[in-house]
């Protein structure tokens, strides 16, 4: 693929990206955009179904089940509007302790840990200090998502929706970049004889292989 269209396509990502957080960030600071709202919080989960379902292998039974939720969301509609921000709720605390959830159980009944099979991917071969490391970490993304998902709940309790709405869309995003950072100088300073790839290079890796 060309640069610029590679460049342009990744701009246009993060254009949307930043445009959905503004827009959901609207809505749960506006008590009068409930049907915004419930659109803008609909969209991820509506787009994703429909995805899933046009790859589906039975593609028109799937199809056919994503339109049956569809009519059952409009029948529900005035219900949704009134608490659309749990469906914020769902999409981002969710989303957090699924990724908790996955890294933590490959850390359970001798599977290989998460992030051990990130450095695989990318280095082959790995030395017994490397793969202690790698465990160790996948830990730290444990404790760190399930930590994401435990104050997004509690954020959205006890505090202004505005305030979860902040944590949720616009720190949510620096924090994990943080953490890569953070993780990348531990492991210059505890392995500075490894060779560092890229902090994204594993992931890359990763998204090329079957599923685990």
């Amino acid at each position: 693929m060309p640069a610029v269209l590679r460049y342009g396509r990744w701009g246009l990502i993060i254009a949307l990206g930043v445009g959905y957080a503004f827009l959901a960030h609207y809505t749960n600071s506006r008590s009068h955009a409930t049907t915004l709202g419930l659109l803008v919080a609909l969209a991820p989960l509506m787009l994703v179904a429909l995805s899933l379902a046009w790859h589906a292998a039975r593609r028109m039974l799937m199809l056919a089940l994503f339109c049956l939720a569809c009519v059952g969301l409009f029948v529900a509609w005035d219900v949704l509007q009134r608490h659309f921000g749990l469906i914020y709720l769902i999409e981002h605390a969710g989303s957090q302790l699924a990724l908790c959830l996955a890294f933590g159980r490959t850390l359970l009944g001798g599977r290989e840990p998460m992030c051990t099979y990130f450095a695989r991917m990318v280095h082959g071969t790995l030395s017994p200090a490397l793969i202690r490391y790698t465990r160790q970490l996948t830990f730290a993304w444990v404790i760190f998502f399930g930590a994401m998902a435990a104050v997004s709940t509690l954020l959205f309790v006890a505090a202004p929706r505005p305030a979860w709405s902040m944590f949720a869309y616009f720190f949510t995003a620096p924090l994990i970049v943080t953490m890569f950072i953070i993780e990348y100088l531990v492991r210059k300073r505890l392995l500075p004889d490894f060779e560092h790839a890229h902090i994204l290079d594993g992931i890359k890796a990763f998204w090329k292989q079957p599923a685990r």
